[in-house]
């Protein structure tokens, strides 16, 4: 499914026109970036948690040359599915 799948589905289900559900969808994407850039998690009960981690610096290789690189810590997005979603696709 991609993002005009999930409108379409969106106006569906709610009974939305496909251009409100379009920016109900882009919405909620921008507020989930938003708060984890600002540090924040975001918690929906049932569907799951969206956070950010911190990946340390590490030792790494350069697939072309074979040449041992550096790779900077960096904080990376990540998604934890809660109990409800998980029974669902089981």
């Amino acid at each position: 499914m991609n993002k005009t799948d999930l409108i379409d589905k969106i106006a569906d289900h709610t009974g939305l026109s496909k251009i409100d559900s379009k920016r109900a969808a882009e919405a909620f994407i921008a507020i989930v970036m938003d708060s984890l850039a600002e540090g924040e998690d975001v918690v929906l009960v049932g569907f799951g948690t969206f956070t950010v981690a911190k990946r340390g610096a590490r030792k790494g290789r350069n697939p072309q040359n074979g040449e041992e690189i550096n790779i900077p810590a960096r904080k990376i997005p990540k998604f934890k599915a809660g109990k409800a979603f998980k029974e669902v696709i089981r």
